[in-house]
């Protein structure tokens, strides 16, 4: 039996975009939002964990490495699928992505091997999530002017955050009612059919469209004037530090994220999934939050926010996850921040990406940046997993990446925007 909430609110009234009128960049912007809604269940790996542990037998950094290796393989997916975006276009490289993900589901479906979860959620999932992925953002960017970059990356990418909000009661509702592989199966079939249909809506606006007509002239000459490659950025040391705080972002919030149902689970018991939900909110928050700041404050000042306030949140994470018979909303309520400062990396960094070397290679541009991402979830989830079955406690988790969110909002000052380079 499938949920009603199992197939969330994608099905808005689309038409086919076929002339630019004032809706189509909307258009392709909600098509893109609901495509991350359904690559969102990523976040939702701690609600299978207990069942993998007792259906299957793993133990330790096992149940975290399909998990793991899937946040790697879907950050350098995206170079790839950044090039294939950038010269195929949007609508190809969102249905591979559907297609792949659904391909990874249904392998996983039919086993408990540990080999098959991993090649099947790691490799096939992880790619098939960066296809989609990379595809949502670029063509929504390229509909609007530069004064909405954020308010429309963060918008988009809001969607992956969310996902959990529905995702999280609807793995619970299959997990009790139909089993761990079953569960699989089925969001394997709902999210091809969800992806590779939203991603018809995916399309780039039509040659001479200039979004920036109402931005002023000078505001829409240094846009256009930053055209890097990918060759030319990888060569900048602002692409290397962003990179660096990208890791201690993204890898800090993805270490929690990995294990949330867990950790509140010694507080909420089986309403554990609950805290997942929630701080899916926050997560989905923190995206269009942030990304509305940058727009006015800048991108440097909302970032080292950003890190600041994620640094004391992991602090104050100690006491919180260590109290077996602590207060549910203070569980909720941390996770949820935790969630919020998160997902605001995930709109600052592809607006930074915008605004420092363009929209015409902007797939794999931020695609090279996006590895970030990937490593700092593979080590740091890894690393937390590690600790915490050496340990008992996810204090020491907390404590390490605490001290490098402090690091990365110091580095922050460093970041400035390279030097347009004209016709390159």
């Amino acid at each position: 039996m499938i949920p009603p909430f199992i197939i969330p609110p994608f099905c808005f009234i689309f038409c086919p975009v076929s002339s630019p009128t004032p809706s189509s960049g909307w258009r392709v912007a909600l098509a893109g939002l609901g495509i991350n809604l359904a690559l969102g269940v990523l976040y939702t790996w701690s609600m299978f964990k207990g069942s993998i542990e007792r259906d299957f037998g793993w133990k330790g950094s096992q149940l975290n490495d399909p998990y793991a290796l899937c946040c790697l393989v879907f950050a350098f997916a995206m170079i790839l699928a950044g090039r294939c975006q950038d010269t195929f276009g949007p609508r190809i490289t969102a249905t591979i992505g559907g297609l792949l993900v659904a391909a990874g589901l249904t392998v996983i479906s039919i086993t408990n091997s540990y080999g098959v979860w991993v090649l099947g959620f790691g490799l096939l999932v992880g790619t098939g999530i960066g296809f989609g992925y990379s595809s949502a953002t670029p063509p929504a960017l390229k509909w609007f002017p530069p004064s909405k970059t954020g308010l429309i990356a963060g918008l988009v990418v809001a969607g992956f955050g969310l996902a959990p909000v529905y995702l999280a009661p609807a793995s619970d509702f299959l997990l009790r009612h139909c089993g761990l592989l079953k569960s699989m199966l089925v969001f394997g079939i709902a999210f091809a059919v969800i992806v590779c249909g939203l991603a018809q809506f995916l399309v780039n606006p039509p040659a001479g469209y200039s979004a920036s007509l109402n931005e002023s002239s000078s505001v829409a000459n240094a846009k256009d004037n930053t055209d890097f490659t990918p060759g030319q950025i990888i060569r900048t040391p602002e692409f290397w530090l962003l990179w660096v705080l990208y890791f201690v972002g993204a890898g800090a919030g993805l270490m929690v994220i990995s294990s949330i149902s867990g950790m509140a689970k010694k507080t909420m018991g089986e309403s554990a999934f609950v805290a997942v939900a929630v701080m899916a909110v926050g997560n989905a928050v923190g995206r269009i939050g942030a990304g509305l700041l940058s727009d006015r404050i800048g991108r440097r000042w909302a970032l080292m926010l950003v890190l600041l306030i994620q640094a004391a949140l992991m602090f104050a994470a100690i006491p919180v996850t260590s109290s077996v018979h602590g207060a549910q909303f203070l569980i909720v309520l941390t996770a949820t921040l935790i969630g919020c400062n998160y997902g605001a990396n995930l709109s600052l960094f592809p607006s930074l990406t915008k605004d420092l070397w363009g929209l015409k290679n902007f797939g794999m541009n931020y695609g090279c940046l996006f590895t970030a991402w990937g490593v700092g979830g593979f080590v740091l989830s890894r690393l937390q997993q590690t600790l915490k079955a050496s340990s008992g406690s996810f204090d020491s988790s907390f404590l390490t990446a605490g001290a490098l969110l402090l690091l990365g909002s110091v580095l922050t000052f460093l970041v400035k925007s390279p030097k347009p380079r004209h016709g390159s």
